[in-house]
């Protein structure tokens, strides 16, 4: 504020009256005189005195004039520089009540917009936990399928292509069950810090609600309020204040991690979408290659089957045969043995004939000859019996060996197609569409 004009003061006339020595009153009295001396005055001490208290006068109405126009120009400067400054920190309140509700607004939209993603990773984690769950049915039927195919009876307890198949589809699911469990500890996660960014969102928009609410009122106060009181210590800066720039700064830092959140859980359900994608396609792929080697072994078993059960046909023929074969044989070799019977008593009969009656005469020499022929005979037909029993016993051996490979096929035929095949019906058709039901 300007100071007030100074007047300089002037100095006062002296009250000090010098009296000519010869102008004293001549007194014959001593000490009467000296009495009245010090009672009174001179005249023209009287009529100085009186300027004097006039001019003090004087100048007293005049300071006090001028100190009342100092005054009321002081009053009017007051009022208006006054009126300046509260209409400047009106202005200065209303304008940080724009900045004010520029940063709530952009909080709020920060608010909700985290929020619904938030809800949408949320959703993505529900759908994470179904496919994994999805998952359980086609892991069980897998593990089914191969405790099936271990009761195959040993001529068909192979590693074939079937196997190899199921093995790579059992740890196919292991490794996409392991995969949809780490993202959904990497969803919980980014669900935790999307809330936690949120929060501190809220809090700063709730202190920035309660400040507007604040400066607002203040907004409201003038002269005339009622509900305005003396605070003489509030001039005071507080010393954990903040700057307008640290102020701005804060808000502008939450938005910013709470964008960068947002973008990283908007990426993560990508990689959610995507994940469940590849996993349900892979899954389909190998289902598909599981069924046809299925399929390729259960025609590979009908055709193998088929070809026993022919052979197994033409075995029992050719069983039959032999035994056939084997009775004509037995009944050759007791014919035969008939006939060199008959031959051998001829010529023992012959040997008791008399003197020189024993000759050796055309029909001894025939019988001998039918001896010996029969003999070659039978022990040809003897031999081709044992022969016969022996391929008999052969043909049985396979005939059984046949219906055992028989019974192994069919059983293994009723392993892959009703046990494993049929179990498999229950494979669920779609992770994807499994992970929204």
């Amino acid at each position: 504020e300007p100071h007030p004009p100074v007047v300089p003061s002037c100095p006062l006339p002296s009250k000090t009256c010098d009296v000519v020595s010869t102008e004293r009153p001549r007194s014959c009295c001593g000490m009467a005189v000296a009495g009245l001396r010090t009672a009174k005055y001179h005249l023209p001490e009287w009529h100085r005195r009186n300027a004097g208290v006039c001019y003090e006068a004087y100048t007293t109405s005049e300071q006090a004039e001028r100190g009342r126009a100092e005054a009321k120009h002081l009053v009017r400067h007051a009022a208006a520089s006054a009126q300046r400054a509260q209409g400047y920190s009106k202005a200065t309140l209303g304008q940080r009540l724009q900045d004010l509700h520029f940063w709530r607004v952009e909080l709020q939209k920060e608010i909700m917009e985290l929020d619904a993603e938030t809800n949408l990773l949320a959703a993505q984690k529900l759908r994470l936990e179904r496919a994994l769950d999805a998952t359980e049915v086609p892991y069980s039927v897998v593990v089914d399928n191969l405790e099936c195919r271990e009761r195959r009876q040993p001529p068909d307890l192979v590693i074939d292509e079937v196997e190899k198949q199921l093995m790579k589809e059992a740890d196919l699911i292991r490794d996409i069950r392991d995969l949809l469990k780490r993202t959904i500890i990497q969803a919980t996660t980014q669900i935790r810090s999307n809330r936690i960014q949120k929060e501190n969102c809220e809090l700063d928009w709730s202190d920035k609600v309660e400040t507007y609410n604040i400066d607002d009122k203040c907004v409201g106060y003038c002269s005339d309020s009622t509900d305005v009181q003396s605070h003489p210590s509030s001039v005071k800066f507080e010393e954990n204040a903040s700057t307008p720039k640290s102020w701005a700064q804060f808000s502008h830092d939450n938005i910013s991690r709470a964008e960068q959140e947002k973008l990283a859980s908007v990426q993560l359900r990508s990689l959610i979408n995507n994940i469940i994608h590849d996993a349900a396609e892979d899954l389909r792929m190998q289902r598909a290659a599981v069924n046809e080697a299925f399929d390729s072994h259960c025609r590979e078993l009908d055709d193998a089957k088929l070809r026993l059960e022919n052979h197994l046909k033409q075995i029992l023929k050719d069983i039959g045969d032999e035994e056939a074969n084997i009775v004509n044989l037995k009944k050759a070799i007791r014919d035969k043995e008939a006939f060199l019977k008959v031959a051998q008593t001829r010529l023992y009969d012959r040997s008791f004939r008399p003197n020189v009656e024993l000759c050796r005469d055309e029909p001894q020499f025939r019988l001998v000859n039918e001896v010996e022929g029969l003999t070659v005979f039978l022990e040809a037909l003897k031999r081709k019996l044992m022969e016969s029993e022996q391929n008999l016993k052969n043909l049985e051996e396979t005939r059984m060996k046949l219906e055992k490979e028989i019974a192994v096929k069919a059983n293994s035929i009723f392993i892959d197609r009703q046990k494993c095949m049929g179990y498999r019906v229950r494979y669920p058709v779609d992770l994807e569409v499994a992970s929204y039901q």
